[in-house]
C-alpha cells in the first residue's frame, strides 16, 4: 500500500508563507538552495516536505478545493483556527463535528493553498 512520504507547498511569495506556517503550525523551515526545507516534527510521527516557488499562477480563488488536500493534527483546533487567521490566512470550513473522529476545519493560506486541520476525539497521547 502507497502512502504519503513528503508533500510540496507551491506559494507566489515564499518569505510569506514560510512566515505563515512557522507562525500558524510550528513548523522548521530552512533555506536549501532554490527551495525551503519542511521539518514538521524532529522524531515524531508524520511527514516533512518542501515550500517551492510557484511556476505559474495561483489556485482559482472560488475553488473549494484546489490541489492535493493536506490534514494536519491540531491539538487545539479553536487556537489554530484563530491563528491561521491572525497570520493572513482565512478559514474556509468552519469546524465541524465528526463523531468518533473530531473536530475539523478548512483553512486558506496567504497564498491560495488549502489545508484540512483535524483535532482527534480523543487526541491522541
Amino acid at each position: 500500500m502507497a502512502r504519503p512520504v513528503h508533500f510540496e507547498i507551491h506559494a507566489t511569495d515564499v518569505e510569506r508563507a514560510r512566515s505563515f506556517y512557522t507562525a500558524v503550525f510550528g513548523w522548521s523551515i530552512e533555506k536549501d538552495g532554490d527551495r525551503w526545507v519542511i521539518r514538521t516534527g524532529n522524531g515524531e510521527p508524520g511527514i516533512d516536505g518542501t515550500l517551492l516557488a510557484r511556476q505559474g499562477p495561483p489556485p482559482d480563488p472560488a475553488a473549494p478545493v484546489n490541489g492535493f488536500l493536506v490534514r494536519m493534527l491540531v491539538t487545539s483546533i479553536d487556537a489554530t483556527t484563530l491563528a491561521v487567521e491572525a497570520h493572513g490566512g482565512e478559514i474556509t470550513v468552519p469546524t465541524i463535528p465528526v463523531p468518533d473522529i473530531g473536530l475539523f476545519a478548512v483553512g486558506r493560506d496567504p497564498d491560495g493553498n488549502i489545508f484540512q486541520m483535524v483535532q482527534p476525539d480523543p487526541f491522541p497521547t
